[in-house]
C-alpha cells in the first residue's frame, strides 16, 4: 500500500472522486471573495501579513493584493494544506 490517500476532488456530475497523497492537498494561493474590511476600506497596494484559514490552523505568512473592494488574491510563502472553497480566511 502506498500510504494514506486523501480526497482531492469530487465531481458530482460524473460521480467521480479523485484521491492522492497529502501533498496533493497543498495550495500556494487562494482567492477570497466577499471580503469584509472591518477597519476601513481595502488597501490600495500589496500587503504582507499572516492569516489563518481554519480555526486551529497556525498563522501562515502571505502577501496579497486586492483585485476589487470585495475580492483578494492571497499568495502564501509556504504551501498550505486543505485550502477549500467556502472556508473563511482571517488576516492577522
Amino acid at each position: 500500500m502506498p500510504g494514506p490517500l486523501y480526497v482531492i476532488e469530487v465531481d458530482a456530475s460524473s460521480r467521480t472522486v479523485r484521491v492522492g497523497p497529502r501533498t496533493a492537498l497543498e495550495r500556494t494561493a487562494l482567492t477570497a471573495s466577499r471580503v469584509n474590511w472591518i477597519a476601513g476600506g481595502p488597501p490600495v497596494q500589496a500587503v504582507t501579513a499572516a492569516a489563518q484559514i481554519r480555526y486551529r490552523h497556525a498563522p501562515a505568512a502571505l502577501a496579497w493584493s486586492p483585485s476589487t473592494a470585495r475580492r483578494v488574491r492571497v499568495e502564501f510563502e509556504d504551501p498550505q494544506a486543505a485550502v477549500t472553497p467556502g472556508q473563511a480566511v482571517v488576516w492577522l
